[in-house]
C-alpha cells in the first residue's frame, strides 16, 4: 500500500446525491479536477467514525477510479487497488507533444536513462528543459510497464519548483500535452492536492517531507536553488524499502560544480549532459546574445561614500582575517565586539551594493537607452535592489516615459496583466529578481542589466530571458551598464564566462566580440 500525503481538500464528484443529503455542503469544495467516485459511507458523522473504533483516530475510505483512498487525521492518504478488473496505467503515458523533440533534447533524455534514471541535465534557458523532464518521466513509466509487479500501477511523480508561478505554468503545460487534469495535483500554500503527478513548491515540500519520500520519481526544477536549508529535501529523496530505487532528475541552466555548497546536489544528481548558451546559439536554438558593456563612473559624492564603505569593509576583514560572507556569518555567532564588527561588515556591504545599484550615471544611462536608442520597443531592465528600480521608474516618469515594475510583492494576476500590457501601455518593464525564473518572453529583444551581481546563476537566467527564439528573431541586445573601477568590473568576466562556458570558438558569438571592442567605451 503506497502512502500519499495531502490535506482533506480533495474534490470528489458525488454519485447519487439524493441519497446523501447530509453531504450536500461538500459541493463547495469540488475542484476542476473532478473524478467520478462512489462514497462508501452514509453521513458526515459516519465519515468521522469509520475505523475510529479500531485506531482511536478519525478516518474514512473513498472508493472510486479503481482505487481505495483511506484517510486518517495525520493528514495522509493511502492508496490501494480497489478493483483488479480495471487496471490503471501511468498518466504520463498520455503525454503527446504537438512537436518533435530536438536532437539535443533526445540526447539529454537518453543520457539520464543510461545513468540509471538519475542525474542533472544542465541546459540553458529556452532549450526545453521542461519537455525533457516530461519525456524522462514517460521513459521511466515505460520501464515500469515492463515489470510485471508494476504493470497495472501508476507512476507517482513529484515535480518540485521554486516559485508558485511555475506550479501553474507546469500544470497548464501538462494539460496542453494531453495529461488529464484529474491526474495532476498542485501542492502549495493552502492548495494541497496530491495526485499521480503532483507539482509542489520547494517550501511546501520541505514542510511535509513525506510528499517526497512517497514519490517514485522526483524532478527538481532549478535544482541549483535547492541547497542550504533545502538539503533535507535530498535526504527525503533517497531510496527507501517501500518504493525501491527512485528516479531522480535535476534541471538547471547552470551550477557551480566547484562550490562546496552544491556538494549534496552533485552527489545525488551528478550532471549527465550539458547544453549551455553557446551550444544552443551555434545550433540556432537560441538567438545570438550581442552584449554591449557600457562603462560609467560615480559622481564625486558617490565616490566618497563608496570609498568609505570599502575602507570599513576592508579594515574589519583584515582585523579578523575573514574576507567573505560565509566567514563573517560564523563571526556573527560570537558575542561582544566580534559580533558587532561582523554586523558592521554586512551593513557596509549592503550600503555599497545599494550605492552601485542606484548610481546616478548608471540609471541615467538606462534612461537614455530607453528614450533614444529603443523608443517604442519592449525593453526589460534588471537591477539588484528595489530602491534602484523605483528610482529608475521616477526618472523615466520625469521624461514622460511610462514603465511598470514587477517585484516579489506583485500578485500573480497583476503580473500577468502587466505582461499583457507590456509593449502597448508601456515599453519598459523593470524588475529585481522576480522575472529571472519562470517567465517566457521570447518576443523581447532588448535587455538592460544594471550590473552589481557576482552570481553566475543569476547572470545566466537574465541573459536567458531575451535569447529565446521566436520567428524573425536571430539576435538579442544585452546592455551591461557597470561602474568602472569598482566591484562592478567583475561582472564583465562573469558574463563572458556565462556565454562561453560550453565551448566553441570565440568568434562565433558576436557578444564575445563586443567585449574587447566596447569595454573601454565611455557612458552614453
Amino acid at each position: 500500500m503506497n502512502h500519499v500525503t495531502g490535506p482533506l481538500s480533495l474534490a470528489y464528484s458525488l454519485l447519487n446525491m439524493s441519497a446523501l443529503p447530509s453531504l450536500a455542503s461538500m459541493e463547495k469544495e469540488m475542484s476542476s479536477q473532478q473524478v467520478r467516485q462512489e462514497i462508501a459511507f452514509i453521513s458526515a458523522l459516519d465519515l468521522l467514525l469509520i475505523g475510529s473504533q479500531k485506531t482511536g483516530e478519525a478516518s474514512f475510505t473513498v472508493v472510486g477510479g479503481g482505487k481505495e483512498w483511506h484517510h486518517n487525521d495525520t493528514d495522509s492518504y493511502c492508496v490501494s487497488d480497489a478493483s483488479s478488473s480495471v487496471p490503471d496505467h501511468p498518466a504520463i503515458n498520455d503525454l503527446s507533444f504537438p512537436f518533435v523533440l530536438k536532437p539535443d533534447q533526445i540526447k539529454a533524455v537518453q543520457a539520464w536513462v543510461n545513468n540509471q534514471y538519475r542525474g542533472s541535465i544542465i541546459y540553458g534557458s529556452g532549450t526545453g528543459k521542461t519537455e525533457i523532464a516530461f519525456e524522462c518521466a514517460k521513459r521511466r513509466a515505460e520501464l515500469k510497464k515492463g515489470i510485471k509487479s508494476y504493470s497495472a500501477k501508476a507512476l507517482n511523480i513529484l515535480l518540485l519548483v521554486p516559485r508558485i508561478v511555475l506550479v501553474d505554468q507546469n500544470y497548464d503545460r501538462l494539460v496542453r500535452y494531453g495529461i488529464s487534469p484529474e491526474k495532476i495535483g498542485r501542492y502549495f500554500g493552502e492548495e494541497k492536492q496530491i495526485n499521480e503527478i503532483t507539482i509542489a513548491t520547494y517550501h511546501s515540500a520541505l514542510a511535509n517531507l513525506e510528499v517526497i519520500r512517497k514519490a517514485e520519481m522526483v524532478i527538481f526544477d532549478e535544482v541549483h536553488l535547492a541547497r542550504g536549508a533545502f538539503s533535507k529535501i535530498f535526504d527525503a529523496a533517497k531510496d527507501d524499502d517501500s518504493n525501491g530505487k527512485k528516479a531522480l532528475l535535476g534541471l538547471t541552466a547552470t551550477i557551480d560544480e566547484n562550490d562546496s555548497r552544491n556538494a549534496s546536489i552533485l552527489t545525488l544528481l551528478p550532471p549527465v549532459r550539458r547544453y549551455l548558451i553557446k551550444d544552443a546559439v551555434l545550433d540556432k536554438r537560441l538567438a545570438r546574445p550581442i552584449v554591449h558593456p557600457i562603462k560609467v563612473s560615480l559622481t564625486e559624492e558617490e565616490q566618497e561614500l563608496y570609498d568609505q564603505y570599502s575602507t570599513k569593509i576592508r579594515n574589519i576583514s583584515r582585523r579578523f582575517k575573514r574576507y567573505d560572507a560565509k566567514d563573517m556569518m560564523a563571526l556573527m555567532q560570537q558575542t561582544g565586539f566580534p559580533r558587532w564588527q561582523a554586523r558592521a561588515w554586512f551593513v557596509n556591504v549592503k550600503k555599497r551594493k545599494q550605492l552601485l545599484a542606484s548610481a546616478y550615471n548608471k540609471l541615467n544611462a538606462a534612461v537614455e537607452l530607453i528614450e533614444k536608442e529603443h523608443a517604442g520597443q519592449k525593453v526589460m531592465v534588471f537591477s539588484e535592489t528595489l530602491e534602484s528600480v523605483r528610482m529608475l521608474k521616477n526618472l523615466l516618469k520625469a521624461r514622460r516615459i511610462d514603465s511598470a515594475l514587477i517585484d516579489s510583492s506583485t500578485a500573480s494576476y497583476r503580473r500577468q496583466k502587466l505582461l499583457s500590457e507590456w509593449g502597448k501601455r508601456f515599453h519598459a518593464l523593470l524588475s529585481v529578481h522576480t522575472l529571472e525564473i519562470g517567465y517566457d518572453v521570447p518576443e523581447a529583444r532588448v535587455e538592460i542589466i544594471l550590473a552589481t551581481t557576482s552570481n553566475m546563476n543569476q547572470i545566466v537566467q537574465r541573459i536567458g530571458r531575451v535569447i529565446r527564439k521566436v520567428q524573425g528573431k536571430d539576435s538579442a541586445l544585452i546592455y551591461l551598464i557597470y561602474v568602472s573601477d569598482t566591484r562592478d568590473d567583475n561582472v564583465l568576466e562573469l558574463v563572458r564566462k556565462a556565454i562561453e562556458s560550453s565551448g566553441g570558438s570565440e568568434d562565433e558569438i558576436s557578444g564575445v566580440q563586443k567585449f574587447s571592442a566596447l569595454s573601454s567605451e565611455s557612458s552614453l
